[in-house]
């Protein structure tokens, strides 16, 4: 009869290793059924599951490795497994996994406590901890940026109740979590749609015409409540349009000239564009400023308003159809389908009420330091760390390059 043995082992990390373990099992024919190391400051940590085929050379294998890993300074541990427990645990293998992003500016032990309590909880079982984030400079205390991911298993009861939980601790330790699916989609992504305004440049533009149009208390007042949901997008709009008259044309480049882009979004495009993504801008904003950002960082797709111009003055309306949010969800779906794309494959970006259709169309929605009723109602949030925090949801390590 063959007999199962687990095996850890432990100690300075050396090159050839494994091959000098595997390949002393190898003499002896052993099967492995599982297998998995860690390296963490040069400390080796490493786990292998074997079948040896015959009993009578359980001794002899077991008695070699032994020898040979205490002469390389090793620590061992052998455990024999029951047929029972290794079919009950190859079962569970089957369970769904999901991926939580612990992301963070600076790594602290009460945050994994408090996200593995939770996993816990909810009857999930973590596989794998894996920090994609750079290790940190000691000496260092600006522009932090650390990230964990967890590899997690089980069926929640009540994934409702799991999001709900996140967000809260992630609100009380200023902190990101994401937790989605394991899926082969998360791995694949191919189109990434973003808002314009508060996403991809840290103003809203139609406040900056109005403050070049002596408007701006008023036209704030009134985009501020549409962020937060509380006006439909169309009609406030329209009313801040309609406070612009006759603003002088030659405003516009000024304006276009000193947006400032949010923190990561040069990052994240270029890495996107490294590694084949589509980009596109789908904006409740202005065509005349999101021509300005695709001419700079290279996206593939612009929609948004066309801002009505005659004799060079403003005339406080827009030309076509008003990109509001049911028409954003339509864009990312026509893009989607004219790139042969699933909407799995899709995420989607953005911060206010009228950016939630199209994140909840999107494989991936995620809510950027968007208003609370946002937040709460999107699937993932980022609040913490700047746009390019997205590589690590579809996990991208900071150790990675990609050519520009």
């Amino acid at each position: 009869m063959s007999e199962l043995v687990l095996i850890n082992v432990s100690g300075r990390d050396k090159p050839g290793l494994t091959s000098e373990i595997t390949g002393i099992m190898g003499r002896y024919n052993v099967r492995i059924l599982d297998i998995g190391q860690a390296v963490i400051h040069d400390h080796l940590t490493w786990g292998i599951l074997i079948e040896i085929p015959d009993e009578s050379t359980s001794s002899p294998v077991i008695r070699d490795l032994l020898f040979r890993l205490h002469a390389l300074d090793l620590q061992v541990h052998f455990a024999p497994i029951t047929e029972a427990e290794y079919q009950a645990w190859a079962a569970g293998r089957n369970r769904a996994c999901y991926i939580v992003t612990l992301l963070s500016r600076d790594l602290q032990a009460e945050q994994i406590a408090r996200v593995s309590a939770i996993t816990a909880r909810h009857g999930l079982n973590i596989d794998n901890i894996t920090r994609l984030s750079a290790r940190p400079s000691l000496n260092v205390a600006d522009n932090r940026i650390a990230c964990v991911e967890f590899s997690v298993r089980g069926t929640p009861e009540d994934l409702g109740r799991l999001r709900s939980d996140f967000l809260q601790i992630a609100g009380e330790m200023n902190v990101d979590i994401a937790f989605q699916e394991d899926s082969i989609f998360r791995r694949n992504r191919r189109l990434v749609v973003f808002d314009m305004d508060s996403t991809l440049i840290e103003a809203e533009v139609i406040d900056e015409l109005a403050r070049e149009a002596g408007v701006g208390d008023q036209v704030a007042e009134i985009t501020e409540r549409a962020m937060q949901g509380e006006l439909d997008f169309s009609q406030s709009f329209a009313e801040r349009l309609a406070l612009l008259r006759g603003l002088d044309e030659s405003v516009l480049q000024g304006i276009a000239e000193r947006l400032r882009m949010t923190e990561g979004a040069e990052h994240l495009i270029r890495t996107l564009k490294g590694l084949g993504y589509r980009t596109a801008i789908l904006s409740g904003g202005f065509t005349y400023f999101a021509r300005h950002l695709q001419q700079k960082l290279g996206i593939d797709y612009v929609h948004a308003n066309e801002l009505e111009i005659e004799n060079g003055k403003v005339t406080g309306r827009v030309s076509g159809q008003i990109v509001d949010g049911k028409r954003k969800a339509e864009l990312l779906l026509e893009i989607a389908r004219k790139e042969h794309i699933s909407t799995e494959q899709v995420i989607a970006v953005g911060d206010g009420a009228n950016d939630l259709p199209m994140l909840s169309k999107a494989g991936l929605g995620v809510a950027f330091r968007a208003k609370p009723l946002v937040k709460e109602s999107a699937r993932h949030a980022i609040s913490t760390l700047g746009l390019d925090a997205i590589l690590y949801l579809i996990g991208f390590r900071e150790s990675e390059t990609v050519p520009e």
